[in-house]
């Protein structure tokens, strides 16, 4: 008696929930309309072998696992923490060199020049260079 492949092999429910799971993914990500994972959805759970599900999903990316989304979503926190915590580190920065100036002017009578623009600015483009390249690192190795 012959051994039946993989593509001529009955589905069982749980195959065809795996799928109906998969087609809802892809809907929420905007892979599929509408109209197209309601068709996709009825020929699932009208599908009788496991080729004729394979069929409906072969032209989506395979899903990424649990643990691969939760360490992505972890990265991202950790990156933005750290971004924020650049940010906060810069301000306070910046406040103490223009309590600096603000003194010093104070002290001479007549306002001199800004000098902490330079060292605040310099620092902001390095932290919105971050930002926009999504290094993490802020240029620097901790």
């Amino acid at each position: 008696m012959a051994e039946p492949n993989d593509e001529t092999m009955r589905a069982s429910d749980h195959d065809r929930e795996q799928v109906a799971e998969r087609l809802r993914g892809a809907l929420e990500e905007g892979r599929l309309n509408l109209g197209e994972y309601d068709e996709r959805l009825r020929q699932a759970y009208a599908a009788a072998t496991l080729g004729e599900l394979a069929q409906l999903t072969s032209d989506l990316p395979v899903p990424r696992s649990a643990a691969e989304v939760a360490e992505r979503d972890e990265k991202k926190a950790a990156r933005r923490e750290k971004q924020l915590k650049e940010w906060r580190s810069w301000a306070s920065v910046s406040f103490i060199l223009v309590a600096i100036w603000l003194v010093t002017s104070i002290a001479s009578g007549e306002p001199i020049f800004f000098w902490p623009a330079i060292p605040m600015g310099i620092w902001a483009a390095i932290n919105v260079a971050d930002m926009i390249s999504g290094s993490g690192d802020c240029g620097r190795a901790d």
